[in-house]
């Protein structure tokens, strides 16, 4: 199942960085500030836990989730905005619960795999 929440993680993490990238780099770029601001804005933090989340580190993956948080809610912002496609923030909203989903419980099996281990380790 490690694997499973991993991979849910990552795919999650690609497809709402591929969507603020189409979102603001080519379908609806904003009009009131320069596109490679918004990008930096709005695609930067994207950035920070890419290596983390690469190498499988658990500590990333949990700090992860909150960044999915701040995704979630960059969505309910947009959503509850004029629009001319508003299925953006819907995707966007969707793939950052799919994130947090997939962050929170890839760390819930990696620690109750190792808890496990640490079980199996123990003399008695």
């Amino acid at each position: 199942m490690i694997g499973v929440w991993r991979a849910v993680a990552l795919i999650a993490y690609f497809g709402l960085f591929a969507l603020l990238l189409l979102w603001f780099g080519w379908l609806e770029p904003p009009s009131h500030i320069p596109v490679v601001l918004a990008l930096l804005l709005w695609v930067g933090p994207l950035l920070f836990p890419l290596r983390g989340l690469l190498d499988g580190r658990p500590h990333t993956h949990a700090w992860t989730s909150f960044l999915a948080l701040f995704y979630f809610a960059f969505g309910v912002f947009y959503v509850a905005g004029p629009m001319a496609r508003p299925w953006l923030a819907w995707l966007a909203i969707g793939l950052s619960v799919l994130l947090f989903l997939g962050v929170v419980a890839y760390v819930r099996t990696v620690s109750q795999a190792h808890r496990q281990v640490q079980r199996l380790r123990q003399p008695g």
